[in-house]
């Protein structure tokens, strides 16, 4: 199955082609990359297989673990600070979504004068950037869920407002991507399940944007065919390499297919992941089924076209939905919010930051405040019965 791609990046797919990293520095003419990557990593062999590919053709790399989970602007600060002091002249990504994230912002960052936050994803703010200062990025996924290594934007925590703030440039879009099964085998299980359901998030709310996009409704449907398909498998043998293969593609397809926008799902997840550090992928995969049911309206006719691509018989948005909650039981998916630590205290603070989530303004409904509150009571409860109804 190893294959090039260009789509919409240069993408390196196949088993063992994290051992193309130095070459891939070469080709892009880095000399002395940073390896920014997740503090959980240290421990396995991927890293000083990095490292020595690296080593051994003569490039200066050094390694930069200081990420949080959700990453933040101080730990994008003390990249910029180890990526100038070590005089580094490219960003080589590795991890999961905290890694890749920061290692885009961190190569955007590296030769600007303005602040990180300038740039955040509003009107045309990334014009303001030096994009000739930008470095070059490589990234290589370890999680079959964020998908973004094939993303233009970062999502990154500003602390001092308790809020996610998407920072956006071209030029942070990676020169090259490698996707090698084999370094997503040793994710544990529930990580499996919760970054499967964040491929899956991406895929849908893809498919249910009312943006006019075909291309990228085509790549969402194919992705939620193969989710469909291959996280069961994933989640339940770790070793199966077909399942964990097709379920790195189908997370490089959800981020392809969100150029069409996301919805309520990541406009919800985003504030509560600021608010409370929580895993985002698992936040989506809870709040998915209230969103589908607060959006019905809009997307029972979508979904029965879905339902036939993938497989469900007799298409319909019950039958969807049913898919859904038994996917997520299967798989270990909570039920609710509050099995994961959410409570209502700040249920208006939550809404009132859904309902400014960039994410909010391409979802098939524009709901209000109060109704962002409504969907987030419901997923903090469980209320579960209401979806039958």
């Amino acid at each position: 199955m190893n294959q090039n791609w260009n789509y919409p990046t240069k993408i390196k797919f196949g088993i063992g082609r994290l051992e193309e990293v130095a070459a891939s520095c070469q080709e892009l003419q880095i000399t002395s990359p940073l390896l920014v990557v997740d503090p959980g990593l240290i421990r396995f062999p991927m890293l000083e297989q990095a490292v020595s590919s690296c080593r051994r053709n003569g490039l200066a790399c050094k390694v930069f673990t200081g990420l949080k989970s959700n990453p933040t602007g101080d730990n994008v600060n003390d990249g910029v600070r180890a990526f100038q002091d070590g005089e580094h002249d490219g960003v080589v990504a590795l991890g999961g979504g905290s890694a890749l994230d920061a290692g885009k912002a961190i190569a955007l960052m590296s030769g600007q004068q303005l602040p990180l936050w300038t740039f955040e994803d509003r009107d045309d703010n990334w014009i303001q950037a030096n994009s000739d200062m930008i470095a070059p990025i490589i990234a290589i996924p370890t999680t079959a869920g964020t998908g973004s290594e094939v993303g233009r934007a970062s999502v990154i925590l500003d602390e001092s407002m308790k809020e996610k703030k998407i920072i956006f440039h071209p030029r942070m879009l990676p020169s090259i991507v490698i996707l090698d099964p084999s370094l997503t085998l040793d994710l544990p299980p529930e990580l499996t399940a919760a970054t499967g359901m964040d491929a899956l998030s991406h895929n849908l709310e893809a498919w249910c944007s009312p943006i006019y996009h075909p291309m990228a409704e085509g790549i969402a449907a194919e992705g939620i065919r193969l989710i469909r398909t291959y996280l069961p498998r994933a989640v339940a043998d770790g070793r199966d390499i077909e399942a964990r293969s097709q379920m790195l593609v189908a997370s490089t397809m959800g981020a392809t297919a969100f150029q069409r926008g996301l919805g309520a799902m990541h406009a919800l997840a985003h504030p509560i992941g600021a608010v409370y550090d929580l895993h985002h992928g698992t936040l989506n995969a809870i709040l998915m089924p209230y969103v589908l049911r607060a959006n019905r309206v809009m997307i029972s006719s979508l979904l029965e076209r879905l339902c036939m691509y993938i497989g469900i018989d007799d298409p319909s948005f019950e039958n969807f939905l049913d898919w859904i909650l038994g996917l997520r039981h299967d798989i270990g998916i909570p039920e609710s919010l509050m099995k994961v630590g959410v409570d209502l205290s700040r249920t208006q603070e939550i809404g009132q930051m859904a309902f400014k989530d960039p994410s909010s303004l391409t979802n098939p409904i524009l709901f209000s405040s109060s109704e962002y509150e409504s969907i987030y009571q419901d997923a903090i409860l469980g209320n579960i019965d209401f979806l039958s109804q």
